[in-house]
């Protein structure tokens, strides 16, 4: 598989930065006295998406060490 080390490291400032925005809207949401917990449910579950494409990325970025 052939990939561009920097557009990775793009793809990767991208996603983080989306991930925290995310972590600041449900911290919002979660302050609400009538926040929507189906929609609290879905950033969360986006949050966790978002972190594991980042960590699958950061991998991709890593060297492989010869045993």
């Amino acid at each position: 598989m052939s990939f561009d080390p920097e557009q990775l490291r793009a793809r990767v400032v991208a996603l983080e930065i989306e991930h925290r925005d995310l972590d600041e809207a449900i911290a919002r949401l979660t302050d609400l006295p009538n926040r929507d917990d189906l929609l609290l449910t879905r950033m969360k579950k986006r949050k966790l998406q978002l972190k594991d494409q980042i960590l699958q990325l950061k991998m991709l970025l890593v060297p492989d060490i010869p045993a």
